[in-house]
């Protein structure tokens, strides 16, 4: 697998389409720092490691939902294995006037884009949702 933080976004957004309440996605520490940013902002009930059909290490995603419709409207991938994004604090975009939220990784670790501004670090933009 070429992007693992790709693939975990659209295995959430089939599961979305789809109205499935929980997915399952292989484990790594980067899947789960960008999950928990997604948990803290709303946007998934959380996650627990959990084990797929082959005893490797997983994560048990539980999607939310708003009266039948997905929280996560819009979640798109940024930087890419083909293509990095990297920008300083400045050029972090905000994603829908700031009703969105655009996820960085940073030398000070996986956080939202206001927090990346509140701490004046940039980074690359791994992904925005909406």
């Amino acid at each position: 697998m070429n992007d693992p933080i790709g693939d975990m976004l659209t295995r959430i957004r089939n599961a979305q389409m789809r109205g499935k309440s929980t997915v399952m996605t292989p484990a790594s520490r980067q899947r789960a720092r960008v999950l928990d940013v997604l948990a803290d902002e709303g946007y998934i009930r959380g996650y627990e490691p959990a084990t797929d059909a082959k005893g490797h290490p997983a994560f048990e995603i539980s999607l939310k939902y708003y009266e039948g419709t997905p929280v996560i409207r819009e979640l798109k991938r940024v930087s890419k294995p083909g293509r990095r994004v990297y920008l300083g604090v400045g050029d972090i975009p905000q994603v829908r006037q700031g009703l969105g939220v655009s996820i960085v990784s940073t030398s000070k670790g996986v956080m939202t884009d206001a927090t990346a501004r509140a701490q004046n670090v940039g980074g690359e933009v791994l992904c925005t949702v909406f």
